[in-house]
């Protein structure tokens, strides 16, 4: 089953998929993930585990990825068809998305993709000259059939809105709590390099400053070179709002979530560990249901504010962090609270259910129906 999907080096985590066959598979497979993950923020909201500025934001993340993989498909169109066309490095051990390398190579891409498009033929240039190929030489036009789907993928880059390796902080203002007193929801993302991951983190935050937080010249710049810096899959939540509580006096982080989307398992691409992969052997799926994805949620509120002494006549605010009550796993995780989710077809869903492996029973599932149709379940 592995040999038509990836390289059989079975020491190696990050491998290559070196067929056009492969390579499209894999991409179709994650089209239908990316698409299933809006409507299954949907139905989060639907039972009020997410807001509606939540869902706007994590929107706004997913279809970057749909970009993302989108113009990645373009880049590796010809894949294992043509000599010396690169092949796409997925992480089949960790993580089953793409590794960390592909998309700073297309961060690369992207701010040169003006002049590659300047110095490539047309679109309609390239189908005619398609055409009097096949009429006239009655030849298949690979190579230019190549040029296209590469220019295509340059136009991708320049059209934007992708999920890149490093995607910088933005502030929606949520309104005024009082004529002093701002409360701003900041997200941002990253594409983590260890895990090979994407990562979202939404900070609820109140503002005190005399200048509105985006709009302030000094504070913003420093505040959004801050998060990205603290943007590691390996800090606990509890690091990172304590040090931005210290860091900002006139802010004050009330509520920090990270999003970990994946890991994706598919028996005929990963090699993950765990009771998973039996899940998805045992359902022997058909093509485009074999596959689940793991969606983690970490979350970190205040419980309750101090007030400090700051110099000689002034005081700031310090928040006190609520975490995990049970078992002193608050300070084991730095979180008030973690939750994990599975997000999978029927067939695969049905598998796991009649095997019940330990440790998925509190795991919430979200089940993708064959119309797109998504069910909740516990």
């Amino acid at each position: 089953m592995m040999t038509d999907a990836v390289n059989d080096t079975s020491a190696a985590e990050h491998v290559a998929l070196d067929n056009l066959q492969s390579t499209r598979r894999y991409f179709e497979k994650f089209e239908a993930i990316t698409n299933h993950l809006g409507r299954v923020a949907g139905t989060m909201e639907a039972e009020g585990r997410l807001s509606k500025s939540d869902v706007e934001v994590m929107a706004r993340y997913v279809l970057g990825l749909t970009f993302t993989f989108r113009a990645l498909r373009l880049k590796y169109l010809f894949s294992g068809r043509m000599p010396r066309v690169g092949q796409l490095m997925m992480d089949r051990v960790e993580s089953g998305f793409p590794v960390f390398s592909e998309l700073m190579e297309m961060a690369n891409d992207a701010a040169q993709a003006e002049k590659h498009l300047a110095q490539m033929p047309s679109t309609d240039e390239l189908k005619n000259q398609m055409v009097r190929k096949i009429v006239g030489d009655l030849e298949i036009p690979t190579k230019l059939q190549y040029a296209l789907s590469q220019r295509q993928y340059y136009e991708e880059l320049v059209r934007g809105d992708l999920f890149w390796a490093r995607n910088h902080p933005v502030a929606v203002w949520q309104g005024n709590l009082a004529e002093d007193r701002r409360k701003f929801l900041i997200h941002w993302a990253v594409y983590d390099s260890q895990i090979n991951l994407p990562t979202v983190y939404l900070l609820e935050v109140e503002d005190t400053g005399r200048t509105a937080l985006p709009k302030d010249e000094l504070r913003w710049p420093e505040v959004q070179a801050h998060l990205m810096a603290q943007a590691l899959g390996g800090l606990k939540l509890l690091t990172i709002a304590q040090g931005f509580d210290e860091d900002f006096h006139y802010l004050h982080p009330k509520r920090l979530r990270r999003f970990h989307i994946g890991p994706m398992y598919s028996h005929a691409f990963t090699r993950q560990s765990g009771p998973l992969r039996e899940v998805l052997a045992d359902a022997r799926a058909p093509k485009g249901e074999d596959w689940a994805l793991v969606w983690t949620e970490e979350e970190l509120v205040s419980k309750r504010v101090e007030t400090e002494k700051s110099g000689w006549f002034s005081s700031v605010e310090r928040e006190i962090f609520a975490l995990d009550p049970f078992a002193g796993r608050g300070v084991e995780t730095g979180t008030t609270r973690t939750e994990r989710s599975i997000i999978l077809p029927q067939r695969p869903y049905q598998s796991l259910e009649e095997k019940a492996p330990p440790g998925f029973r509190d795991v919430r599932k979200f089940v993708v129906s064959p119309n797109g149709r998504v069910l909740s379940y516990r």
